[in-house]
């Protein structure tokens, strides 16, 4: 049962229309003054209101304009005498949903309140829909649906409030350093600093100075005492990204400091004691480097207390498609955007679902953001995309990836459970735009579903 709020300040006339409504299965609140509404709008949920112009103190308009501050998609409409439809105009450009001149039939009212919240309701339908969505399938601006990503955002919920040192694991453009940054925000640290530093960006020496600091006078050019990373991140976190390029003798002083919880600048004999977390990423294999020597595994093991790896994009590929919409989303809202781009058609969400996206998020984030830009259409078409995407777009079989003793039937099978997994993915699970996606009947791909036990979708006679 649906909630109206009637304001007018006329004794009779909220009870009358109250009687009208209830007859029609709506429940009916009553105020006489704007701010008894907004009383009765703070403790009741109401679907829509159904305001006078005219009322001593605060006018309907100006109550209009309160609702729309707090609750900006709520229906308001106004009900006027005929010398006030200026005041009832000024109303429909602040926002009211429509306007009805006293006295009204009661088919008219009823109509207008039923077409209002029937789309309030559907506004209010994907209002959830949306929230729900960014709350399932997005950990701060980590996007994922995949299960993967799900027990991503699972560890960083369980581990983000302890001051645990993390490792995290993935490939170049996977989104390291945002889960780095989600881990510290939702940290009791997220008040103080996140200090980031690329071990591959600097020189030995130079690293040294950046991780310790150093003394003044400690080497040519050392003019002033300098604080390293590790004393910028005390009471917060500490990102030290590309762990994996540390040289060997860094690996000892770092394996000291997280030993000690002190540090000794460059050219300095004071500890100086400092309360960090780690986190500590990389693109390689640790426990790979360990075994040929790169690594320390003493040192391996104090940065390997909780370890996650983010997984490539290729192993996601149920992911592309939301990220594809996240990116077009972030790239058109920039103010100095005046891009008319809406999302990509067929032949697109095509070609980027079966691209192998060697660099990961990162490159999709690039293309997506090169195609809003150069494309002139509501849709990204092939033709904004870079020549290197529209040149894969073929079909290509990875023939070495196959490994030996594989048959031909069992290499056919694996190609044909693809492209039906990839079909119903583009047809948004309907088995009818599948099948014609893929050339062949209905009852035939129903067949091959069963075949591979491969979700049917919910949409099965669309």
């Amino acid at each position: 049962m649906e909630n109206i709020l009637i304001v007018d300040d006329e004794k009779h006339y909220p009870i009358i229309i109250g009687e009208i409504l209830q007859e029609e299965g709506y429940r009916s609140f009553t105020a006489s003054s704007g701010m008894e509404a907004l009383d009765i709008l703070n403790t009741q949920l109401i679907d829509l209101v159904l305001t006078d112009v005219k009322m001593p103190g605060m006018t309907g308009i100006d109550l209009l304009e309160k609702i729309k501050e707090i609750k900006p998609d709520m229906p308001v409409i106004i009900m006027t005498a005929f010398g006030s439809v200026e005041k009832a105009v000024e109303a429909m450009h602040k926002g009211a949903y429509t306007f009805i001149l006293k006295p009204f039939e009661n088919e008219a009212l009823i109509a207008h309140i039923a077409k209002a919240i029937s789309v309030y309701k559907i506004v209010e339908e994907n209002n959830i829909l949306r929230d729900a969505m960014r709350t399932r399938y997005q950990f701060d601006n980590i996007i994922g649906k995949s299960k993967p990503m799900q027990e991503l955002y699972e560890i960083i919920q369980k581990v983000a409030p302890t001051n645990a040192s993390i490792l995290i694991e993935g490939e170049s453009g996977t989104g390291k350093e945002l889960v780095a940054k989600s881990i510290h925000y939702n940290s009791i640290r997220k008040n103080k600093s996140l200090v980031a530093v690329n071990c591959s960006a600097f020189a030995e020496s130079l690293l040294e100075s950046e991780l310790f600091g150093h003394e003044k006078g400690a080497f040519t050019g050392a003019a002033n005492m300098k604080k390293g990373r590790f004393e910028l991140a005390d009471k917060g976190t500490l990102l030290l990204d590309e762990i994996g390029e540390l040289p060997m003798t860094l690996q000892v002083k770092l394996l000291r400091v997280l030993q000690e919880r002190t540090v000794e600048r460059v050219g300095g004999t004071m500890a100086i004691p400092v309360d960090f977390r780690l986190i500590a990423a990389t693109n390689k294999n640790l426990e790979e480097e360990v075994q040929r020597g790169n690594f320390r595994e003493d040192l391996y093991y104090r940065l390997n207390v909780v370890k996650t790896t983010i997984p490539p994009l290729r192993d996601r590929r149920e992911d592309i498609i939301l990220l594809i919409n996240h990116f077009i989303e972030k790239y058109t809202s920039d103010p100095g955007s005046v891009s008319s781009v809406t999302g990509i058609n067929k032949e697109t969400a095509q070609i980027l679902c079966d691209y192998e996206w060697k660099g990961n998020v990162r490159e999709l984030e690039n293309i997506i953001e090169r195609g809003v830009i150069l494309s002139s259409r509501n849709l990204i078409c092939p033709a904004d995309l870079p020549p290197q995407l529209r040149q894969s777009s073929g079909i290509t079989l990875q023939l070495d990836g196959i490994p030996d003793g594989i048959g031909l039937s069992e290499t056919l099978a694996a190609v044909e459970k693809r492209m039906i997994q990839r079909a119903m993915k583009l047809s948004g699970n309907v088995q009818t735009k599948a099948a014609q996606l893929l050339g062949i009947g209905k009852s035939g791909l129903n067949q091959k579903l069963k075949k591979f036990n491969l979700d049917k979708g919910p949409n099965q006679s669309n």
